[in-house]
């Protein structure tokens, strides 16, 4: 009842780490570190937005060099377990899937929806050809491939479905390629999720009866190994909530009864990494994708690490050789930044290709800008001399609006939580409302997530009509150098006042020699989005936290150039305007002032 390889029995401790959340330069590091622990093997997701943004537009290359990955993976002596989806979950954005597929208004993902496969199996014919030659049986790494991902959790429960994926899988993988499903740890799940002719396995964390689980995998699964395809070594993290812990001792413990069980094992997650950009999940996601892993996000071994190496030394044969250590870091200091303008005021960079005028708003996805922030541009139809209520009475703005009449920030409204703000101002002045997608839904039946308003806003009895629509390419514009680029002339220094409401600032902090791992605190800044030398670190809400510090990877600065700082703040800077590099990391403080 055990995994073969090369017809010896076989049992495979692995860990799951994310390519999409790691930068290129630094795979090698994290893969050797997993190695010395004791592992042979690593789980890998394929998330198909990170390489087809845009409908039959593919990239392979960079940090999204999945063969590249494999490669690695198998110099270090690593297999992989593969799990190319098509939907991944991972608390990544819409779970995997591209936001292209919502143009058609009523698609079914993740079922036999024509308009859904036929996308599917476009994506595969590019996707699984690569893999092939990966595959253990044609002399690669790739033990198993995993077919969808905890289908069993989702409400459509389509058998044909599950039976398309299987024959696409089994048309360019071939018929001897193991094939497996992962579902938790419930009859529901395991009824919907299953299929026969593929291996049923199950996922569940340290405060799991084990023999309980593993039994009903066996009742779905009569024969074979005993697998946990994700044991939880900790957890996410949500803004305003505190840092998610797994203790040391119950990983060590129930790590240990498993292995001792002869079960397979792979450990969700093993360096968790970053949610870079625009991919975390549902708007509530932090960027940290730290996840109290074994190693940490900027990858350094940890307690945890050690301990689960202990572990493992009772069941195989480990490496000779120390643990590789953490990557130096450095506290690079204060920088002071300055105002660039207001996102309205600039427009003509931001948005190039001008606004859409329409009559009643469109959404990201009619607007085919899939990421990030949409500014809608709109006139008072009349005079509002006392407060008067901007509705959006169909909970239609998703996720987060930010308002302004001709130029003075006015409040927000928000998904779920606050569908009415007050407005006053005169007839013709100028509203603009910037939209921010705060990430789609990855799991459950809410993932066809559209982004922007979604339907009219109220403006006390009158329905705003009449929009002009930009979209906003923000990282366009910072990635071809703006605006540090554009500001070649010394301005008179801005004198220090609270501006509120969406601005750019920018700002350089000199080379000193290194290119070291440093974390960025924008201490009494409160919500917004950061670029460092052209890269998008991803999102920051000090004020919600309880993630304090983004994670700037090393590599991304110069030993010797001017290094490029440039923040979006949506709702009010500090009059102080610095931000501080620190060489540590804070991930949980909720009320944090210091």
């Amino acid at each position: 009842s055990d995994l073969v390889a090369d017809d010896q029995p076989f049992q495979y401790i692995s860990g799951s780490i994310h390519y999409s959340r790691i930068p290129q330069y630094y795979w090698k590091d994290r893969l050797l570190k997993m190695y010395m622990t004791g592992l042979n093997a690593v789980q890998v997701y394929v998330p198909w937005n990170f390489h087809e943004g845009a409908q039959g537009v593919y990239n392979f290359t960079g940090d999204r060099d999945l063969e590249h990955f494999l490669n690695l993976a198998n110099q270090t002596g690593l297999l992989v377990i593969l799990r190319p989806g098509p939907y991944i979950c991972a608390e990544w954005e819409m779970g995997g899937l591209p936001a292209w597929l919502l143009q058609k208004p009523n698609i079914i993902l993740r079922s036999a929806d024509t308009d859904y496969l036929q996308a599917v199996s476009n994506w595969f014919a590019v996707l699984l050809p690569k893999i092939k030659p990966w595959l253990y049986i044609n002399g690669g790494n790739i033990i198993s491939v995993q077919v969808e991902n905890e289908y069993g959790s989702y409400y459509a429960c389509d058998y044909n479905y599950m039976r398309h994926l299987q024959t696409l899988f089994r048309f360019f993988l071939g018929e001897d390629t193991v094939l497996f499903t992962t579902d938790g740890n419930t009859d529901k799940e395991m009824t919907c999720g299953t299929l026969e002719g593929l291996y049923a396995t199950v996922d569940f964390g340290t405060d799991t009866n084990i023999s309980e689980a593993f039994k009903r995998q066996r009742r779905f699964e009569p024969r074979g190994p005993l697998v946990n395809s994700e044991f939880y070594t900790g957890w996410l993290d949500h803004w305003g909530d505190q840092h998610a812990r797994v203790t040391t001792e119950k990983v060590s413990k129930v790590l240990g009864e498993m292995l001792t069980m002869g079960a397979n094992v792979n450990m969700y997650m093993f360096e968790g990494g970053t949610n870079f950009g625009y991919w975390n999940g549902k708007d509530n996601f932090v960027t940290s994708y730290d996840y109290d892993a074994p190693l940490s996000e900027a990858g350094d071994p940890t307690e945890k690490l050690l301990a689960i190496r202990d572990v493992i030394k009772q069941f195989r044969d480990i490496p000779a050789g120390p643990m590789p250590p953490a990557t130096p870091k450095f506290a690079y200091g204060f920088v002071t930044l300055k105002k660039v303008g207001s996102v309205s005021a600039l427009l003509s960079t931001l948005s190039p290709m001008g606004p859409v005028q329409s009559h009643y708003p469109l959404t990201f996805e009619e607007m085919k800008q899939y990421y990030g922030y949409m500014l809608y541009r709109t006139t008072l139809p009349r005079d509002l001399s006392e407060p008067t209520p901007l509705i959006s009475p169909l909970n239609g703005v998703h996720d987060r609006a930010y308002v302004s009449v001709n130029g003075v920030y006015q409040g927000l409204l928000q998904r779920d939580t606050a569908l009415v703000m007050n407005v006053t101002g005169h007839q013709g002045d100028t509203v603009d409302i910037l939209v921010e997608n705060m990430g789609r839904v990855n799991f459950g039946s809410k993932i066809n997530d559209y982004k922007g308003l979604l339907s009219n806003l109220i403006l006390g009895k009158d329905v705003l009509t009449d929009w002009k629509i930009y979209s906003l390419d923000i990282d366009g514009a910072i990635t071809g150098g703006w605006p540090h680029s554009a500001r070649k002339q010394s301005n008179p220094p801005m004198k220090k006042e609270l501006s509120f409401g969406p601005n750019l600032y920018m700002g350089t902090f000199p080379p000193n020699g290194l290119s070291w791992d440093t974390f960025l605190k924008l201490n009494e800044w409160t919500k917004g989005q950061v670029w460092i030398n052209g890269m998008n670190l991803g999102r920051y809400w000090p004020a919600r936290g309880p993630q304090q510090t983004l994670y700037v990877p090393g590599p991304l600065l110069s030993s010797n150039q001017p290094n490029n700082i440039t923040v979006l703040e949506l709702e009010g800077a500090p009059a102080h305007l610095r931000v501080l590099f620190m060489d540590r990391p804070q991930l949980n403080a909720t009320t944090d002032k210091s």
